[in-house]
């Protein structure tokens, strides 16, 4: 998935929370309500948080230097962990402390309607969001499922994006029946209800977006057809007996980094090595794109080495 369609998300996300974040505080403010409170909390923190997501892929698409010799791709990995942190922190910890409040000291909910008004505009402007945020998410994923190609991804600004999305339209949806149920009924400690309802969705996304990001930081290896392809392109070299060892690394999203170590056949000269290197490394790199990195050692057999048939 290239930065183009993650830039693309984020933006469609960073306009429409902007939009919405504006008008629920000024919905809250006038009529009181708990539920629209955070909400507000809710598009105001996912907007600083695709500003954040912005911020983090310019930096990582830096090219490399004599300081980051591998570039500066896992930067994104770090500011989607920000992100993470900021939705826990801010928009679940102000959400449940909101709730907390009104149902200890609810109070009525003046113009409703105007909550019902500003919900009912954000639902669309969100469902657009989330929409263009699902299709490009859809069209990485290949052949996976779902739940897999989140857990496989390694682009995080798109299901960052995709998670914040999915959690603000339930909120919205907890929010509308919240308010409802609360003018509906007389209970007006439904709204406070609803708040802590939103916060305790925005902890489970917070707490799902830090675990696939920890797991970017500490360092993954590239999907396991990838390995596969380049163990089975070694072995179709001729003077290549045996792969003892192959390692794969993430360095970004679009950054891969390879070190093998292969054994050749004794009979071959070092010229036939140093061709039959350069070739492998130009096949890898034209199969697949995403690797930009190669290191191939040359070494004996070893026990249990991948062998050519």
């Amino acid at each position: 998935m290239a930065g183009h369609g993650s830039k693309k998300v984020i933006l469609a996300a960073l306009a429409g929370n902007g939009l919405i974040a504006v008008t629920k505080f000024g919905a809250a403010t006038y009529t009181g309500s708990s539920a629209m409170l955070s909400e507000a909390i809710h598009s105001l923190v996912d907007t600083g948080n695709q500003v954040l997501l912005l911020y983090g892929l310019k930096r990582a698409d830096r090219p490399a230097d004599e300081k980051h010799p591998f570039g500066y791709g896992m930067e994104i990995y770090f500011y989607s962990f920000v992100v993470a942190i900021l939705i826990f922190g801010l928009g679940a910890g102000i959400s449940l402390y909101e709730g907390i409040q009104k149902v200890q000291d609810p109070h009525e909910i003046t113009s409703v309607h105007i909550n019902y008004i500003v919900l009912g505009l954000a639902i669309v402007f969100e469902s657009v969001a989330w929409t263009i945020a699902f299709l490009e998410f859809k069209k990485s994923k290949g052949d996976l499922g779902y739940f897999e190609a989140v857990r496989q991804s390694k682009n995080p600004a798109l299901f960052t994006v995709l998670f914040e999305d999915t959690a603000a339209m339930l909120g919205l949806l907890i929010a509308l029946i919240g308010i409802w149920l609360s003018q509906t009924l007389d209970m007006p400690v439904l709204d406070g209800v609803a708040s802590i309802l939103i916060g305790l969705v925005l902890a489970a996304t917070a707490a799902m977006l830090a675990y696939e990001c920890k797991g970017l930081l500490t360092g993954e290896s590239a999907l396991p057809h990838v390995n596969d392809g380049i163990r089975r392109l070694a072995l179709k070299e001729r003077h290549i007996a045996a792969v003892n060892e192959l390692r794969t690394l993430h360095l970004g999203p679009q950054h891969i980094l390879l070190t093998m170590s292969v054994d050749f056949a004794d009979t071959i000269s070092a010229g036939d090595v140093e061709t039959t290197i350069t070739i492998l490394e130009r096949q890898i790199k034209t199969r697949y794109s995403d690797i930009t990195r190669v290191f191939i050692e040359v070494q004996g057999a070893v026990p249990g080495a991948s062998r050519a048939n």
